[in-house]
């Protein structure tokens, strides 16, 4: 199939051989020698690319720029030019040129530039799907000897990487394929994590960073009377969701380091948040500080004391001198007060902002119509969430603390998985209502589909009566009741839940932020 070009240029004689060149490798030129009928043509014909001079007799090529753009918008126009003035450079930019080359030229720097501007996507698709197909297979021989926290961390890092570099290659046997080698890393981990996760709360010395471990481990050594931090808490950020808005803050940020921790079960906010801020296990605080916390089954708020338990374990810590302020944004509107209003707390040592939009826009995948036919799959999640902070006042705050030169740490408190199969379970009136964790002491379910846990005490958990038992859901399933069995898994399937065991809700990113300049 060849493909139509049009070059304008007033020495078109001289440009036969570029023209016999370009009709071998598959381009159809059309050769004239002024812009007043090239305009004319391109009225007419559907051209893939203009070239032209920028100097030339009568209309020159800048002057016909707007012109050509006026007739075809988004007709790739390439500059061809004698000078190599920057006046005329910055003119040709302004005018949305695709190229621009210095005459004389060959043959092959034309080809390299009709390449680059109409093959470049297909060009870069192509390579990355071979490079894939190579990496598959190492990716799955990483699962198959994966021995430790640390080897799934790398493999859960390459999984993310492969998603964001295919997600915009239109191929649906290929997004097939890297959804099946997620779902097989998901149940190889499930079985890690049931092999391993007790083990780690008693050992202090072959385990991950973990919930109530990673203020201590990787907040505290940022942390000073001489120092100003930010710290970041986006409820429910998966390392995916990261990736794809990093780039916003990178606009005023560079990234010191980036890591991943374990979230502790379940990866749901009222354990593993508390824990966060508290340094302790749920078991722990409820024995340490219970009038901080609330079981399942209690009525109010779980999370009403972090700022409370924060305070707690600074001054455990050492830390207790430190000035500090605690933020939760529920809404824009406090958002926007948070950064109309942040001189007046710039100066403390450390400010805590838990920011809780993708939470509410996960349980608004569930609730809400509209909101439900946008988010159709993790591709269309990352891509709300990154218009979401592109647009967010809370960028506003990031651009402010990089003025006063402000480290600033990005983390969450545990990610989310889009569940699709459901698995029943019997249980309780008082058992809890969470999809991907139960608590009751009355718990009937299918062992295979989950990990159980009879004494909760050794997860550090704690139990609502003596015979509580706590289950955690694995890949990507949901845990459903019999009665309205139907209507339950007609409303959730295709849900964004948390609280069970997937890579997508257990590995989660701790980002260390300095300031640019």
């Amino acid at each position: 199939m060849t493909i139509k070009i049009l070059w304008i240029d007033d020495e078109i004689d001289l440009l036969k051989p570029h023209q016999l060149f370009l009709e071998k490798k598959g381009y159809d030129t059309t050769m004239i020698n002024n812009a007043t009928d090239a305009l004319e043509e391109i009225e007419k014909e559907n051209f893939a690319a203009v070239l032209i001079d920028e100097n030339m007799p009568g209309l020159s090529g800048l002057e016909a720029l707007p012109k050509i753009k006026e007739l075809r918008p988004n007709l790739p126009v390439i500059m061809v030019t004698k000078s190599e003035e920057e006046h005329i450079m910055e003119d040709a930019i302004g005018s949305h040129i695709a190229d621009y080359l210095i005459k004389p030229v060959n043959p092959n720097q034309i080809l390299l530039s009709l390449k680059k501007i109409l093959d470049a996507s297909k060009i870069i698709s192509e390579k990355t799907v071979i490079n894939y197909q190579q990496e598959f297979r190492n990716i799955t021989m990483d699962m198959m000897n994966a021995r430790d926290f640390e080897d799934w961390q790398e493999i859960y890092k390459k999984l993310v990487f492969w998603e964001l570099e295919l997600e915009n290659i239109e191929d649906t046997a290929l997004s097939q394929i890297i959804e099946n080698q997620k779902s097989e890393a998901n149940a190889a981990f499930f079985k890690f994590i049931e092999r391993n996760y007790e083990d780690w709360l008693h050992d202090d010395e072959d385990r991950p960073v973990l919930s109530h471990t990673i203020f201590n481990q990787l907040v505290r050594p940022h942390l000073g009377k001489d120092k100003n931090v930010l710290l970041i808490m986006v409820d429910n950020l998966r390392y995916d969701q990261w990736k794809v808005i990093e780039p916003i803050f990178n606009r005023y940020y560079n990234s010191e380091a980036e890591n991943l921790y374990y979230s502790i079960l379940p990866s749901a906010t009222q354990y593993a948040r508390n824990a966060f801020f508290s340094g302790l296990m749920p078991l722990e605080i409820e024995k340490k500080y219970p009038e901080y916390w609330l079981n399942d089954t209690d009525e109010g708020n779980k999370n009403m004391h972090e700022k409370e338990l924060l305070g707690e374990q600074l001054k455990r810590l050492g830390m207790g001198d430190l000035s500090y302020n605690y933020f939760k944004i529920l809404n824009s509107d406090f958002e926007k007060k948070i950064a109309d209003d942040f001189n007046n707390y710039k100066k403390n040592n450390l400010n805590v902002i838990v920011y809780n939009f993708i939470d509410i826009l996960s349980h608004a995948k569930t609730d809400n119509r509209i909101v439900s036919e946008i988010i159709r799959d993790d591709k269309t999640y990352r891509s709300i969430t990154k218009h979401w902070f592109e647009n967010s006042y809370l960028m506003e705050i990031v651009k402010k603390a990089a003025q006063e030169k402000m480290k600033i740490i990005v983390t969450t408190d545990h990610g989310t998985i889009y569940v699709k199969e459901p698995t029943k379970v019997i249980g309780d009136k008082e058992a809890s209502t969470n999809l991907r964790y139960k608590l009751g002491k009355q718990l009937q379910y299918d062992p295979k589909d989950v990990l159980a846990v009879e004494q909760p005490e050794k997860f550090l958990l704690p139990k609502v009566n003596v015979t509580s038992k706590y289950i955690f859901a694995k890949e990507n399933l949901f845990l459903t009741y019999p009665k309205n069995y139907n209507h339950f898994v007609n409303y959730y399937k295709n849900t964004y839940q948390h609280g069970g065991i997937s890579l997508e809700e257990i590995i989660i990113p701790m980002v260390v932020l300095t300031p640019k300049n």
